[in-house]
C-alpha cells in the first residue's frame, strides 16, 4: 500500500551557484557515500548529481509527509545499483522506499513513492 508520493523539481543552475558560494554546499547535502561518488564527476555531470540527489531528498520529505527539517538532508541517501538505478539505501521510514530521477539541460525531476511493507 502506498503511504506517501512525493516529486520534486530542482533547477540544476541553482544548485551550481549554491556549490559555487558555499563550498560545503556538497557536504551539507550529501552522505559520505553519495560524496564518494560525486567527487568522482566533473563539470555538468557533478552538477547533475548533486541537483538530482538534494531533489531525491526534497521529493522523501514530500512522500513522508513533513517536508525537509524533520527529515534532514543527511537521514536520506540515494546511491546507484550496479545497473545505474539509483536506489534510496537509507531513510526513516519503515517500508520501502523507491524513487525516480530525470534530468534536462536546465532541470532535474525526482517522484519518490513510500510503500507500507505488511
Amino acid at each position: 500500500m502506498i503511504y506517501g508520493l512525493g516529486v520534486d523539481i530542482t533547477e540544476i543552475a541553482r544548485i551550481q551557484k549554491a556549490q559555487a558560494k558555499r563550498t560545503d554546499f556538497a557536504e551539507k547535502i550529501l552522505t559520505p557515500a553519495e560524496l564518494l561518488k560525486f567527487n568522482s564527476f566533473a563539470g555538468k555531470r557533478a552538477a547533475e548529481y548533486l541537483a538530482g540527489r538534494f531533489s531525491v531528498k526534497e521529493a522523501y520529505a514530500k512522500a513522508y509527509g513533513t517536508g525537509l527539517g524533520e527529515v534532514g538532508l543527511q537521514d536520506v541517501e540515494c546511491l546507484d545499483n550496479e545497473r545505474g538505478k539509483p536506489v534510496i539505501t537509507k531513510h526513516p521510514f519503515d517500508g520501502i522506499a523507491h524513487v525516480s530521477i530525470s534530468h534536462t539541460d536546465a532541470l532535474v525531476m525526482t517522484e519518490v513513492i513510500l510503500e507500507v511493507t505488511q
